[in-house]
């Protein structure tokens, strides 16, 4: 811009440390640290612009000499003449320190050739408030930045590391960033582990962008793992996670509970409206819930605002699944519905956000349809569906974030699965143990035999004493060994420590020593409880039976 209408030469530094994105690199204070030439201008063919006789290209790193005027200017953050050199080019020169916040980000150098008039007074304050005005822009650039890389930083570390696993599902899982490469948002994804060979998949989307968008889908995604481990249905997480967003964007502090009297207070309660008001917007979101039993093949869905799950099942077109929508999380005052579907083993099950299929250019509807389209063969492994998917949308992907999970469904075989129904009388303990026992024998599983009859027994005995109904014994084989015992018993068992001399009260505790993990959970006839175990030769290992018995005591 000021070549040649201000002057003939023109140059731009800036410290290379904050380039790089520190808050103060060594030596700033004093000038003595590296800068970076990042622009150079003239007005005169091939004419070098050095004060020391050697020229700097554009991105190269050098440093001014302590003594030299240019280093000056960058200590003091005032501007200097530089003197011409004798026999050279130019005959005036201004080193202009660029100076945000009170903070000096680099150095302008304007030059006249010989033949131009020198630099005057009102010249040198030209100079000073362009140099003022590109460093407030260039530091506003560096902050900017800074905010978005620490919310890329902290939205790729609350998505799930790696390809998850899941019991009886294949999964594969897309997160692109929007085109806008200044701002980040809140879509996320997730695969949780529940207890029976079960898999929750969640997919939601925060309304807003930037770091506070990223901080609000770091929290709403910690809560639905909250939620989900406690083992609810899919619309009580729903409900639960609704009432979480609008704790969270509820408005509070001081302002709030001063009374109506005051002009400091209202000046601060009007001070606070426009971010309160941004707060409540950012903890606007969209979620679909959907829990897989691997066992059934049954997949039961809630939906809070978000778009509908899509299946192709084996042989036949895709289609959106009819999933009540909701309202959006925060919005509150509305229940969740649920929609139970069977899913056939090799259905394709698609979650996304919709970066997938809307943009600027795009109506919603026609990216559905595309989306759809695309999903013509689903029989190709996982990983090139998702590939082909986001090659065909390609136009369609906007400004926004992309999240895609794809699961196809690889039902647990009726071999894996030992299922019995047993009376409520004592003799029941007796057949537990011998079903438990006969069933690892079949799956030549006996170095878990002794460890499972005792803490089958366990487990049918609590429910002798404790339930109501018949009892129903289950054992699950994938990745580990789940046993299950179901009743019609409402309360919940608790683990409590026995006193040294009390007879019994250590059944759960040692279905604690002896299981990698055990729980309850509420079913909709009772309650079932449940442990698992490690297979033999996996990572996790089996505890002595023995040495948990001791250590109770």
């Amino acid at each position: 811009m000021v070549v040649p209408g201000f002057c003939d030469l023109a140059t731009v530094d800036l410290y290379q440390g904050l380039l790089a994105g520190d808050e103060a690199p060594p030596g700033l204070a004093d000038g003595s640290a590296e800068l970076r030439r990042v622009a150079f201008s003239s007005a005169v063919s091939g004419a070098p612009f050095s004060s020391s006789g050697k020229p700097v290209e554009v991105g190269a790193v050098h440093h001014f000499p302590f003594n030299s005027p240019c280093a000056d200017a960058l200590r003091t953050a005032r501007p200097q003449y530089v003197p011409a050199e004798e026999g050279g080019l130019v005959q005036s020169t201004l080193a202009v320190p660029m100076v945000a916040h009170d903070t000096v980000v680099g150095l302008a150098q304007f030059a006249r050739t010989k033949g131009s008039e020198p630099f005057g007074e009102r010249d040198r304050e030209l100079a000073v408030e362009l140099a003022a005005r590109a460093a407030v822009c260039i530091d506003n650039a560096r902050l900017y930045r800074r905010e978005h890389e620490r919310a890329l930083i902290l939205q790729r570390s609350l998505l799930p590391p790696g390809d998850p696993e899941a019991s009886g599902l294949d999964i594969a899982c897309r997160y692109l960033p929007g085109n806008a490469a200044t701002e980040v948002g809140g879509d996320w994804f997730d695969v949780i582990e529940l207890p029976g060979h079960r898999t929750a998949l969640v997919v939601g989307d925060v309304m807003g962008r930037g770091l506070r968008a990223a901080v609000a889908m770091g929290e709403l995604r910690t809560a639905v793992r909250t939620l989900a481990l406690l083992d609810l249905e899919p619309a009580e997480v729903l409900s639960a996670l609704d009432e979480i967003a609008r704790g969270l964007g509820t408005p509070g502090g001081p302002a709030q509970a001063f009374g109506s009297g005051g002009g400091v207070q209202q000046a601060t309660r009007a001070a606070r409206q426009p971010r309160d008001a941004d707060l409540s917007e950012v903890y606007l979101a969209t979620c679909v819930y959907a829990v897989y039993d691997s066992v059934t093949r049954r997949c039961t869905f809630a939906n809070a605002g978000h778009l509908p799950p899509v299946l192709v099942e084996p042989g036949e077109a895709a289609l959106m699944l009819d999933v009540p929508p909701g309202m959006p999380l925060g919005v509150g005052g509305e229940p969740f519905e649920e929609v139970e579907v069977e899913l056939p083993e090799g259905a394709l099950l698609a979650l996304y956000t919709d970066g997938l299929v809307e943009s600027r250019d795009h109506p919603l509807d026609e990216g559905l349809q595309a989306f759809v389209g695309a999903l013509t063969d689903p029989s190709r492994p996982l990983e090139d569906v998702c590939d082909h998917v986001l090659n065909t949308l390609d136009t369609h992907h906007g400004e926004d974030d992309i999240a895609l999970l794809m699961a196809r469904v690889q039902g647990l075989p009726a071999e894996s699965v030992g299922d019995w129904t047993l009376p409520r009388e004592p003799r029941s303990v007796g057949r537990a143990r011998e079903y438990a026992r006969g069933q690892l024998l079949s799956w030549d599983l006996e170095p878990l035999v002794d460890t499972a009859e005792l803490l089958v027994s366990e487990l049918v005995t609590n429910a002798l004493r404790y339930g109501e109904g018949d009892i129903r014994l289950r054992l699950l084989l994938d990745r580990t060994l789940v046993c299950e015992v179901w009743d019609a018993g409402l309360v919940q068992p608790r683990r409590r420590r026995a006193r040294d001399t009390d007879e019994g009260g250590r059944g759960l505790q040692l279905v604690g020593l002896l299981s990698a993990a055990w729980g309850s959970r509420r079913t909709p006839r009772g309650k079932t409880v449940w442990f698992e175990l490690p297979l033999p030769g996996g990572e996790g290992g089996l505890t002595d039976p023995a040495e948990a018995l001791l250590s109770l005591f």
